[in-house]
């Protein structure tokens, strides 16, 4: 009888090999649609749409970039993980800023990270950047923390949304540097961009992609980025360690993500495209030129640092106490 059962469980584990196998070999049967969780134009946006008309290359089929923006990315983050598990649907996703949104709303955010998604492939590092309106006239870090001190109610800082990385990121400056701003958030990074440039908040910890995009414009100044060491798309504006601020290091993990029950052929299709991707000249210099630091993972070290984001931030958001409203 147990060897029955031993025969039976080894044809239903080698039917279902066969059936992943053939779905990985039929893969992708139609378009591509890989969602972005926040408006057109940002630093997730820019990133997706790169990699999407490459994996359409590589593929042989289109993969369309989709906005579903607002919640601080989580609407697209929910399509996602609600969506078909045949890797027809995957979710560009900074997942730092996930990460973060699952901590601070847990009741609200409508996924979580670890559990509803499977990693296809990390692809990019990048910092954020300390900026401010052109009227504001602090020329350094130093010179802004003196005048929030002076006027404790006179400065805003915006962000994409409660819960995201630059308003997290906001907090950790304002607990470090014993200031008080006011938290304006946007329904993402575009948005709150554009009113910082009209001086409507004063303050931002932007992404590289979105201050370099705007910074030519002259009415932002950036004070510093947030890294041990200078970047290259900024080589003049120093680190926040140089500023007066050691230790304010914060950074987003940018992964392509599919729903969890997506099967692992598939995914390991699409990790192996990605990390093609990843290490082409054109993708690396244009990456770098936004102040994306280019990488690539296995889709096991992709899926797991679903957990490890949540472990490093749940630490990093009790230390400075951060809540929202």
């Amino acid at each position: 009888m147990t060897q029955r059962i031993s025969q039976l469980a080894a044809a239903a584990l080698m039917a279902l090999a066969c059936v992943s196998a053939q779905a990985s070999s039929e893969y992708p049967s139609r378009q591509v649609t890989m969602v972005v969780g926040y408006p057109a134009g940002g630093a997730v946006d820019a990133v997706g749409r790169m990699l999407a008309q490459k994996l359409g290359d590589a593929l042989g089929k289109p993969v369309v970039v989709d906005n579903k923006g607002g919640a601080s990315g989580n609407i697209g983050a929910q399509f996602v993980a609600k969506s078909q598990p045949d890797g027809l649907t995957l979710l560009m996703a900074p997942i730092t800023s996930y990460a973060m949104n699952g901590l601070l709303f847990p009741a609200t955010t409508g996924y979580q990270l670890n559990k509803d998604f499977a990693g296809v492939s990390l692809v990019g590092y990048l910092p954020l950047v300390l900026v401010v309106n052109e009227a504001v006239p602090a020329t350094n870090v130093k010179q802004l923390i003196q005048q929030a001190k002076a006027k404790p109610a006179g400065l805003n800082f915006g962000s994409s949304g409660n819960g995201s990385i630059e308003h997290v990121a906001g907090e950790m400056l304002k607990k470090q540097a014993g200031i008080s701003m006011l938290h304006i958030p946007y329904r993402g990074a575009s948005p709150a961009m554009t009113d910082l440039m009209a001086g409507q908040v004063q303050v931002m910890l932007s992404t590289v992609p979105t201050t370099v995009a705007n910074v030519k414009t002259n009415k932002i100044r950036p004070l510093a980025v947030a890294t041990k060491e200078r970047i290259a798309a900024m080589p003049d504006v120093p680190t926040t360690a140089e500023a007066g601020l050691p230790g304010f290091e914060v950074a987003s993990t940018y992964a392509v993500l599919a729903p969890a029950a997506t099967p692992k052929p598939i995914l390991q299709r699409l990790n192996q495209e990605l990390s093609k991707i990843a290490m082409q000249p054109e993708i690396k210099s244009r990456f770098l030129v936004l102040g994306v630091e280019p990488m690539s993972s296995t889709q096991d070290e992709a899926t797991q640092a679903l957990t490890q984001e949540l472990q490093k931030w749940d630490k990093a958001i009790k230390d400075n106490n951060i809540k929202v409203d």
